[in-house]
């Protein structure tokens, strides 16, 4: 566990009497059948409780680096041309052509 110096003191929303400190801790999520273990995780720990809120950017960034999708290419679609309409002549001549 490692404290970081520098960022600001929040209250704890949990107990209301303790501050919340960024630390880096071990995350653990499952993914499918399988346990994931992310080491040295930015958290925010409560002093007296120990209530834990997650960094939300490095929440957002791991379930974007765990999603299936990941690495895939995304699909492209075709594109498709609106047809060109003729254009037709008068269907009413005034003088026979």
């Amino acid at each position: 566990m490692f404290v970081s110096p520098g960022f600001p003191v929040r209250p704890c929303p949990e107990c209301q009497a303790g501050q919340l400190h960024r630390q880096y801790l071990a995350y653990y999520t499952w993914l499918g059948n399988d346990l994931i273990t992310v080491p040295d995780f930015p958290a925010w720990v409560c002093d007296l409780c120990g209530h834990r809120e997650y960094d939300a950017n490095a929440l957002n960034r791991l379930s974007l680096i765990l999603s299936p999708t990941a690495g895939s290419a995304p699909k492209r679609r075709r594109r498709v041309r609106p047809q060109v309409r003729q254009r037709v002549k008068n269907p009413r001549p005034s003088q026979p052509e």
